[in-house]
C-alpha cells in the first residue's frame, strides 16, 4: 500500500513536470554543442562553439594551432568547421572573362592558380573546411573524430552561477513547500486523528530557529566555522596516513586525477576510529546529552527519543542506538519510529568528512563551505525527523521521560577503541566502495535497456529531448527520477531550470544511496550544469541522510541485534522510516531554501 502511494506521487510528478516543460520550439543537437569545451587531459586546448544572432561561430586551439570560423552539424551527426579567410594581400598576374551555363564570371590568377572570381557581382573564394564525426555527446562531454585525430572534450562553464537573494517570494514558496511536506506525511500517517499538531509546530519552529542561528547569526556562524575547520583538518590528517600507504596516488592529483578509493574512502576509516575514541572517552555522550536536553524540553518527547535524535547528529544509524540500548526493548511503536527516522535523516561523522572532501575537492575554501552546510544539515534534520515520525506514527502510549546515556564502551581501553573503530571504518569504506561499483553499474545497465531498447523502439528518446529542451537526450533512470520529482524539488526552493537535476539526485539517493547521489552532485557541480548556487546548496541538504532502501535492512539488523524482541516491529516500520527520513531532509532543505 505504501509502495503504491510512493509510485503514485512519482507518476503525478512526472506528468506535471513534462506538462510544464513543454516548449513550442524543438531543440536539436546545437543546444548540446553550443558551449565551451576543453580537451580532456589538457585544458589549454579547447573548442568554443557559439551562436550569435543566428551565426554559428567557432574558435579552437588544437595541437598548438588556433583557428576560427563557422560551424554546422548535418543530420548524420557530422560537424563541419569552415575556416575564416586569412588576411593576405598580393598582386594578380592575370584575369579572364568566361561565361558558363549562362553565368558570366571574371576569374583572377596568380602564378597560374585561381585566386578568386566574381560571379554575378559577388566575390567567390573557396574556404578551407575540416570535417569531424560526432561519436558521442552529452551535457558534459563531447567526442569527435576525423580521419587523422580523435578528440574528447569536457564542458567548461563560462559564466558564474546565478546568485539568489532572500525575499518574500522565497519565503512564500518555502511555506507552500512546508505545507506540502506536512500534507504528504499526514497522507501516510497511521492515525491521522491523533497527530499532535502542537509538537509538529514546535518541531518546525526549532528547525527554523536552528537555521536562522546557523545561517544568519555571526556568533553561531563563527562556532560552526570552527567546527567545520576541524573537519577540514581531518582531511589533511587522513591525507598524511594515506600518502604513507598509497604514495603518489594521493599526492599527484594532477598526474593521476581524482581517485575516489584513495582520496575519499580513507577519510571514513580515520574518522570512524576518531569517533570510537571520543565515544570511549565519553566526550560524544556529553555533547549528545546537551542536544537531547534541548529537544526533550522543547518538544516534550521521551528521554530515549531525545538521546537517539541527538546521537544521530554525530553517529551512524547503528551506532546511535548504543546510547539508549537499555531503553530499546521498552520503546513504544512511535518511539521506535522516531529512532529509525532519525537514523535515516542524518549521517555519520565518517561519511560527513568524506563528503566534505568529495564536494570541496582540493580547495580549502570550498571544503569549509560544504563542511558548514553539511554540519548544519545534520543538526537541523534531528528535530525534523521527530516531526516526520510523530506525524507518520503518532504517540498513543505512555512514555518514559528518564534520560540517561548508556555507559557501554566501545573497547576496554583507548587502543582497543581505536582498533575497533578502525575495523568498523574499514568495513564501512569497503562497503561504500563495493556499493558504488555495483549501483553505478546497475544504473548503466538500466539506462542501456531504457535508452537502446525502450526509448529507441518507441521513439521516446526524441520526444524526451524535445520536451526537456535538451537537458536529457534519451529515456534514462535519471530522466524518470528527475522529472518525476521535479515539482517537489522546485517546492524546496530550487530554480525550475535546476529542479529536474535536484529531483534526479533525490531519486538516486532514495533508490540507491546518498553516496551515489553525492557522486552525481559532484560531477554536475564540476561540469557547471546548475544555473544557481542555491540549487547546489539545497541539494546538499536534501542528500544529507541515510534514507534509502538499503538502510531498512541495516536498521533491522543493527537495532534488532540490540533488542531482538523488537525485530518484527522494526520490519513493519521500515518503509515508514524511509519516508520519515526523506521528509526530514526535505523539511531541512525547504527551510534553508527560504533563508538563502
Amino acid at each position: 500500500m505504501q509502495n503504491g502511494r510512493l509510485f503514485f506521487f512519482i507518476i503525478i510528478g512526472l506528468i506535471t513536470s513534462l506538462l510544464f516543460s513543454c516548449k513550442p520550439e524543438t531543440p536539436n543537437i546545437d543546444a548540446y554543442l553550443t558551449r565551451n569545451w576543453v580537451l580532456k587531459g589538457d585544458s589549454t586546448q579547447y573548442l568554443k562553439l557559439s551562436i550569435n544572432n543566428g551565426a554559428k561561430r567557432f574558435e579552437y586551439k588544437l595541437k598548438n594551432k588556433t583557428a576560427s570560423g563557422f560551424w554546422q552539424v548535418s543530420k548524420d551527426s557530422t560537424l563541419t568547421l569552415t575556416f575564416d579567410l586569412p588576411d593576405i594581400e598580393f598582386s594578380i598576374d592575370s584575369s579572364i572573362y568566361v561565361v558558363k551555363d549562362n553565368r558570366p564570371a571574371i576569374i583572377y590568377f596568380k602564378e597560374g592558380k585561381e585566386i578568386t572570381r566574381i560571379e554575378l557581382n559577388e566575390i567567390q573564394a573557396e574556404s578551407k573546411k575540416e570535417v569531424f564525426k560526432i561519436n558521442s555527446f552529452s551535457e558534459v562531454e563531447l567526442a569527435i573524430s576525423s580521419d587523422k585525430n580523435t578528440y574528447t572534450f569536457l564542458y567548461q562553464p563560462t559564466t558564474a552561477l546565478q546568485q539568489s537573494y532572500f525575499g518574500i517570494m522565497s519565503v512564500l514558496r518555502g511555506i507552500l513547500g512546508l505545507f506540502t511536506l506536512v500534507l504528504i506525511a499526514w497522507f501516510f500517517s497511521d492515525n491521522k486523528r491523533r497527530v499532535d499538531w502542537i509538537l509538529v509546530g514546535k518541531g518546525i519552529g526549532v528547525q527554523i530557529i536552528f537555521a536562522v542561528l546557523i545561517l544568519k547569526v555571526d556568533v553561531i556562524q563563527y562556532l560552526f566555522s570552527v567546527v567545520s575547520r576541524f573537519f577540514v583538518e581531518i582531511l589533511n590528517f587522513t591525507r598524511e596516513g594515506s600518502t604513507f600507504v598509497f604514495g603518489g596516488l594521493v599526492e599527484n592529483v594532477n598526474s593521476f586525477g581524482f581517485i575516489f578509493a584513495f582520496q575519499v574512502l580513507p577519510t571514513i576509516i580515520f574518522f570512524s576510529a576518531l569517533t570510537s575514541l571520543l565515544f570511549y572517552l565519553g566526550i560524544i555522550q556529553k555533547i549528545v546529552y546537551a542536544f537531547a536536553w534541548i529537544m526533550k524540553k522543547t518538544l516534550r518527547i521521551s528521554g530515549a527519543e531525545s538521546l537517539a535524535a541527538a546521537g544521530n547528529i554525530f553517529l551512524g544509524q547503528t551506532e546511535a542506538p548504543l546510547l539508549i540500548k537499555p531503553y530499546i526493548s521498552g520503546m513504544t511503536r512511535s518511539e521506535l519510529m522516531c529512532l529509525m527516522s532519525g537514523g535515516m535523516a542524518t549521517i555519520a561523522g565518517g561519511v560527513l568528512a568524506a563528503y566534505i572532501g568529495f564536494l570541496g575537492g582540493d580547495d580549502p575554501a570550498q571544503q569549509l563551505f560544504f563542511a558548514k552546510h553539511l554540519l548544519a544539515a545534520s543538526v537541523m534534520s534531528a528535530p525534523a525527523a521527530i516531526v516526520a515520525a510523530k506525524i507518520l506514527v503518532p504517540e498513543t502510549e505512555q512514555i518514559n521521560t528518564n534520560m540517561e546515556v548508556s555507559r557501554e564502551k566501545i573497547g576496554s581501553n583507548m587502543l582497543e577503541a581505536i582498533a575497533n573503530g578502525t575495523t568498523e571504518g574499514l568495513k564501512l569504506a569497503v562497503n561504500v566502495g563495493a556499493m558504488l561499483i555495483v549501483f553505478i553499474a546497475f544504473i548503466a545497465l538500466a539506462n542501456y535497456f531504457m535508452k537502446d531498447l525502450v526509448g529507441e523502439w518507441t521513439g521516446l528518446n526524441q520526444i524526451i529531448a524535445q520536451k526537456t529542451n535538451g537537458q536529457y537526450n534519451n529515456l534514462s533512470l535519471q530522466f524518470v527520477l528527475g522529472y518525476g520529482l521535479k515539482p517537489l524539488a522546485w517546492l524546496m526552493g530550487t530554480s525550475w531550470e535546476d529542479s529536474a537535476l535536484v529531483g534526479q539526485l533525490l531519486g538516486e539517493k532514495t533508490i540507491l544511496n546518498e553516496f551515489v547521489a553525492y557522486v552525481s552532485l559532484g560531477k554536475l557541480k564540476a561540469a557547471g550544469i546548475f544555473a544557481e548556487q542555491k540549487s547546489i546548496i539545497i541539494a546538499t541538504y536534501i542528500l544529507c541522510g541515510f534514507s534509502n532502501f538499503a538502510s531498512i535492512g541495516i536498521q533491522i539488523g543493527g537495532i534488532g541485534a540490540l533488542a531482538p524482541d523488537k525485530r518484527s516491529m522494526l520490519s513493519q516500520l521500515g518503509i515508514k522510516a524511509l519516508i520519515g527520513g526523506t521528509l526530514a531532509s526535505l523539511f531541512t532543505a525547504v527551510i534553508v531554501g527560504m533563508l538563502i
